[in-house]
C-alpha cells in the first residue's frame, strides 16, 4: 500500500496546452510531471500522491491511429510503473472520452488501477461502463473541472491503496454493470415489502435494481400520397464515400455526414466504404445499394411511385450509439430536411 501514490495522467492536446482542433493530429508524447489540469489534480491530492508523468495525444490522431496509440501508451505505462492511471476528465467530448475509456481499460489489463471521468452522455461512457471501467460522473463541460478531479482523486487513491469501495452512488462513479452480494441483515422479502409500502405512501424509496426507462417515440404518420411527395434517403449504416472523408467512426458516432447523389442512378462499388462496425460489410462493399437502395428508389421515381428523391444522402453510424447523441443527430438532419422542404424519409436499417 503506497503512502505516496504515483500517478500517470493522460490528456488530449487541448488540455495538454498544445492547442485546439488545429493540433488534433498531435501524436503520443510523454512529459515529466503534471500538465494543465494535472496541476489542479496534484492540488486535490493534498500530499497523498504526485503526478509522475503526463501522456498526451491529439484526439484526431487517436481517432485515426487508435491501436498504435494503445500500444505506445501500454509501453509507457510498463516503463513508468504507476500505482494508478488517470485519464481526463473528458466531460462530453466524444473522441476524448473514447480515448480515456479505452486507455483505462488497457491499463487495467496491465494490472494498473485506472480511473477516468466523463459526462453520462459521452459515448465513451456507454461503451466502457459495460467493460467495467471506473468512470467518475462529471458535468458536461470543463466548468466542472475542479469537482471532477476531486472525485477522481478520491477514487484513485482508494484504488491505488486497494481499499474497499462503496457503491457507485457512494463513490461517485457511473454504474459498471457489476452486481455484488451485500449482507443487509434484512431478508429480501421484507425489503421488497418495505419498499412497496413506501412507494404506496408516496415516501422516498430506492430500488435495489436500476430500472432504465426510455422515451416513448410515436410512429411517424403514414405517407398518404408518395407520388406527390419529396423524399430523402437517411441511413445509420455507415456507408460513406471512399476514404471516409468525414471520419465517421465504426461505433459510438457523435456526428453525421452528407453526400450528393444528384444524377446517380445507383451507388457504384468501389466508390463507397462501409465503416459501421456492427455488421459484416462484405455485401455492402460488393453492392452499396444493398444497404442504401438508391437503385430501387430511382426506379420508383421513374415509374411515378414517388414524386422526387432528394439529391443528398445523410449518413451516420448507429453502432453502440448513445441515445442522446442519436437524438441530437436525428434532430440536426431533420432540421436540414425540413428547411429544404423534404416531406418524408426512407430510413434503411442494417
Amino acid at each position: 500500500m503506497p503512502d505516496m501514490v504515483r500517478i500517470v495522467h493522460y490528456l488530449n492536446a487541448f488540455f495538454g496546452g498544445v492547442g485546439g482542433e488545429a493540433e488534433a493530429q498531435t501524436p503520443v508524447s510523454v512529459h515529466a510531471g503534471a500538465l494543465g489540469p494535472g496541476r489542479l489534480l496534484e492540488h486535490a491530492l493534498a500530499g497523498q500522491g504526485q503526478v509522475a508523468a503526463t501522456l498526451m495525444c491529439g484526439d484526431g490522431y487517436w481517432a485515426e491511429h487508435e491501436e498504435t496509440v494503445v500500444q505506445q501508451v501500454r509501453e509507457h505505462l510498463q516503463q513508468l510503473k504507476p500505482d494508478v492511471f488517470l485519464a481526463g476528465p473528458a466531460f462530453r467530448s466524444g473522441r476524448y472520452g473514447l480515448a480515456c475509456g479505452r486507455l483505462c481499460l488497457e491499463a487495467e489489463r496491465l494490472g494498473i488501477p485506472a480511473v477516468t471521468g466523463m459526462h453520462v452522455e459521452n459515448p465513451g461512457s456507454d461503451l466502457y461502463r459495460s467493460e467495467h471501467v471506473y468512470i467518475v460522473a462529471t458535468e458536461a463541460s470543463a466548468v466542472g473541472m475542479r469537482p471532477a478531479l476531486e472525485r477522481m482523486v478520491a477514487l484513485a487513491i482508494k484504488r491505488a491503496r486497494h481499499e474497499p469501495l462503496g457503491t457507485a452512488a457512494e463513490e461517485g462513479f457511473l454504474p459498471r454493470a457489476v452486481r455484488r452480494t451485500v449482507p443487509t441483515g434484512i431478508p429480501a422479502a421484507q425489503r421488497a415489502v418495505d419498499m412497496a409500502l413506501r412507494k404506496w405512501r408516496g415516501e422516498p424509496y430506492t430500488s435495489e435494481i436500476a430500472v432504465e426507462t426510455f422515451e416513448a417515440v410515436p410512429p411517424a404518420p403514414a405517407v398518404s400520397n408518395p407520388a406527390q411527395m419529396w423524399l430523402a434517403l437517411v441511413t445509420e449504416s455507415g456507408l460513406v464515400r471512399k476514404g471516409n472523408p468525414d471520419r465517421l467512426p465504426s461505433a459510438a458516432a457523435t456526428h453525421w455526414a452528407a453526400y450528393t447523389i444528384a444524377g446517380m442512378e445507383r451507388l457504384v462499388a468501389g466508390e463507397w466504404d462501409a465503416v459501421h462496425g456492427g455488421y459484416d460489410n462484405t455485401a455492402a462493399l460488393q453492392d452499396p445499394n444493398r444497404v442504401v437502395p438508391l437503385d430501387a428508389l430511382r426506379a420508383l421515381e421513374r415509374e411515378g411511385v414517388i414524386g422526387k428523391l432528394d439529391d443528398t444522402l445523410f449518413v451516420t453510424v448507429g453502432n453502440i450509439g448513445s441515445l442522446n447523441a442519436m437524438k441530437r443527430i436525428g434532430a440536426e438532419i431533420a432540421a436540414r430536411l425540413v428547411q429544404r422542404g423534404v416531406q418524408a424519409v426512407v430510413l434503411p436499417a442494417t
